[in-house]
C-alpha cells in the first residue's frame, strides 16, 4: 500500500511522465501533415470511383508508408520504442501498372493511413486535456499564495479547496498521459507493425536476396580460383610438354607427348567456357560494355542501345547478361534475321531488355530447343518476368523485366 501510494505521488516529478508529455505534444505537432495525407486519402479514394483518383491515391499511399519512420523517431526519442518498416511492396512483375496495383492492394499501405487519421484526434485530446490538468493543477495549488491579488472566494470550496482540486489534478494528469500513451501504443501495434506472418515473409525474402548476393559472390570466388589457379597451371603444363615434345628423340614418345599436350589443350578450352559461363570477364567492366561485347561477337548485325544511370547488383548484372546471350544466340539460330535491335534501360523502378529481330517470327516461350523457358525461370527467380510477341511473320519482339534493387 505505502508503494502504491508513493508511486502516485512521484508520478508528478517522474521522468517517464515528462517524458510521456513531451511525446504527446511533439506527436500533436507531426500529426498536423500526416492528418492531411489521411484527409487526402479519403477524397482520393472517393475521386478513385471515377478512375481520375487512382494514381494521386497511389502516391497517398506510398507517402503514408513513409510515415512509419516519420512517427517512429519521436517514439524512439521520448519512450524507447522502436518497430520494423513495414514489409517491401510484392507486385506481381515489374513495370509502373503493376507497381500501382500493388500499392493499392497493399495492407501495410492503408493500414498507415488509418493510422495518420488516427493519431492527430489523440494526441491532440492528450495535449489539451493535460495541459488544462496541469495548468489547472497548478493555479489552483499555488492560489492560497497569491490569492491575496483576488480577494473575492472561489467556488468549490474556498481557496484551501481549490488547492485541494489543483493537487488532485497534478496526481491525475500522470495516468492520463500513460493511458494515452498506452492506446497510441495498441494503434501503432494494431496498424504500423508488421503482423507475424508479413514479418516472416519480409525476413524470407530478406534471406532470398542475401542468398542471391552470396551465390553471386561465391561464383566470382570460383570464377577467380579457376581462373588465376587451375587454368594457370595448365597453361604451364602445356609450356612443359611442348618443349618435352621438341626434346623427345624416339618418335613413339614425342608422339605419346603429343596426345598428352593435345588433351591439356582441350581442358584448357574447356575451363575456359566454365570460366565464361559462371562470370564472363566482360562483366568486369560493366553491363553496358558486356553487352557491346556481345553485340559485336553476334553472327547478325545488332543495333545496341543501352541506358543505365547506375550500375546494378552482380547478380543482375550477370541475369541479363546470360538473357541477352541467350536471346542473340536464338535470333542467330531459329529465326532467320537480318537485323536485330537490343535496348537495355532503366524504366519505372525495373531494368528492361528488349530484343527485337526481323525474322520469322512464331517464337514461343515453351518452343524445344529455344531456351526460353529457362530464360523465364532465370527472370522469376529474380521477381521478373519475361513477355513474347511473335506473330508468324515477325518482328519478334523479347522483353525480360526485373526490379531495380
Amino acid at each position: 500500500m505505502r508503494s502504491v501510494v508513493g508511486t502516485v505521488l512521484r508520478a508528478p516529478v517522474a521522468a517517464r511522465t515528462w517524458r510521456e508529455v513531451g511525446y504527446a505534444v511533439t506527436g500533436t505537432v507531426l500529426a498536423v501533415p500526416t492528418f492531411a495525407i489521411a484527409l487526402l486519402g479519403l477524397v482520393f479514394s472517393a475521386l478513385s470511383l471515377l478512375t481520375i483518383g487512382l494514381p494521386l491515391l497511389t502516391g497517398v499511399l506510398v507517402l503514408a508508408r513513409l510515415t512509419v519512420r516519420y512517427f517512429r523517431g519521436p517514439a524512439r526519442l521520448f519512450l524507447g520504442w522502436s518497430w520494423p518498416n513495414p514489409p517491401p511492396v510484392r507486385r506481381r512483375g515489374p513495370g509502373p501498372v503493376r507497381w500501382a496495383r500493388a500499392v493499392l492492394t497493399d495492407v501495410s499501405g492503408w493500414k498507415a493511413l488509418a493510422y495518420c487519421f488516427a493519431r492527430l484526434p489523440l494526441m491532440a485530446a492528450a495535449a489539451y486535456l493535460g495541459g488544462v490538468l496541469i495548468a489547472g493543477g497548478l493555479l489552483g495549488i499555488t492560489y492560497p499564495v497569491w490569492m491575496h491579488r483576488f480577494p473575492q472566494d472561489p467556488p468549490w470550496g474556498g481557496p484551501w479547496g481549490l488547492a485541494v482540486q489543483g493537487l488532485a489534478a497534478l496526481l491525475v494528469f500522470p495516468w492520463y498521459f500513460r493511458l494515452i500513451v498506452w492506446l497510441d501504443r495498441g494503434l501503432v501495434g494494431a496498424l504500423l507493425e508488421p503482423g507475424p506472418e508479413r514479418a516472416r515473409i519480409a525476413a524470407l525474402e530478406a534471406n532470398r536476396a542475401a542468398l542471391r548476393a552470396d551465390a553471386a559472390a561465391l561464383l566470382r570466388r570460383v570464377e577467380r580460383d579457376l581462373h588465376d589457379g587451375t587454368q594457370a597451371r595448365l597453361v604451364a603444363l602445356g609450356v612443359a610438354l611442348s618443349r618435352i615434345e621438341r626434346r623427345a628423340g624416339e618418335p613413339e614418345l614425342r608422339a605419346m607427348v603429343a596426345q598428352a599436350r593435345g588433351t591439356v589443350v582441350e581442358a584448357l578450352t574447356e575451363l575456359r567456357d566454365i570460366v565464361r559461363g559462371i562470370h564472363p570477364p566482360a562483366l568486369d567492366a560493366g553491363l553496358s560494355t558486356a553487352i557491346e561485347t556481345l553485340a559485336a561477337r553476334s553472327a547478325v548485325p545488332v543495333d545496341v542501345h543501352v541506358d543505365l544511370p547506375l550500375r546494378p547488383s552482380p547478380e543482375m548484372e550477370s541475369a541479363l547478361y546470360f538473357s541477352a546471350a541467350e536471346l542473340l544466340t536464338n535470333v542467330a539460330k531459329h529465326a532467320g534475321a537480318s537485323r536485330i535491335r537490343l535496348d537495355l534501360r532503366a524504366l519505372g523502378g525495373a531494368l528492361r531488355l528488349t530484343v527485337t529481330d526481323d525474322g520469322r517470327g512464331g517464337a514461343k516461350p515453351g518452343s524445344t530447343g529455344t531456351g526460353l523457358a529457362g530464360l523465364v525461370r532465370r527472370a522469376e527467380s529474380l521477381d521478373g518476368a519475361l513477355r513474347v510477341d511473335s506473330p508468324s511473320g515477325g518482328p519478334t519482339t523479347i522483353t525480360v523485366e526485373m526490379p531495380c534493387e
